[in-house]
């Protein structure tokens, strides 16, 4: 028995929860329950790589000072999600939804590995909740999705953020 995809849900993004694909409801519940999807299962993952590959360094973030730290969970955020939509839209137009959200999480995985190699084993599922609530919202309104996208990173990178300047043994978590 196939599971019901919803109108609107791409059968390749199945797997993913039914309300990612629902703009019908309040933006912050949204935003929040993004943000658990992001935050949960990238815990799981940074915790499997630093466990099957110990020699993994973390990336080195330059996390010192209310400007770097602003820069790293404020302004990057806002700034990758430009790109990122850039990037989905033009991917949505060629190969649509579910290839586009795709193909948008493995690229930014191979673009956090330039950091550290294990990085992109990682960041690569924030960015495929990233990229599907951006085109989800974009029905809605680019600058909407683009708010909505950079609220649930904002979120994502001040928790990373938090556990580095805790310590780096907590930090190395994430």
């Amino acid at each position: 028995m196939t599971e019901h995809v919803p109108p609107g849900r791409p059968r390749l993004l199945a797997f993913l929860p039914a309300f990612l694909f629902r703009t019908d409801g309040s933006k912050l519940a949204y935003i929040l329950k993004a943000w658990a999807l992001v935050l949960l299962p990238s815990l799981l993952l940074s915790f499997t790589v630093s466990q099957s590959i110990p020699s993994a360094k973390p990336p080195e973030l330059p996390i010192s000072g209310p400007v770097m730290i602003a820069l790293i969970t404020l302004a990057g955020p806002f700034v990758e999600t430009l790109i990122m939509a850039a990037l989905l839209l033009v991917l949505r137009r060629f190969v649509g939804f579910g290839p586009a959200v795709l193909l948008s999480s493995v690229g930014w995985g191979f673009a956090h590995s330039w950091g550290a190699p294990t990085w992109g084993l990682v960041a690569w599922w924030p960015f495929l909740i990233f990229s599907t609530a951006f085109l989800t919202w974009r029905e809605r309104g680019f600058w909407t999705a683009i708010l909505i996208v950079t609220a649930i990173h904002v979120l994502q990178n001040s928790f990373a953020v938090a556990l580095l300047l805790l310590g780096p043994r907590l930090g190395s978590l994430y």
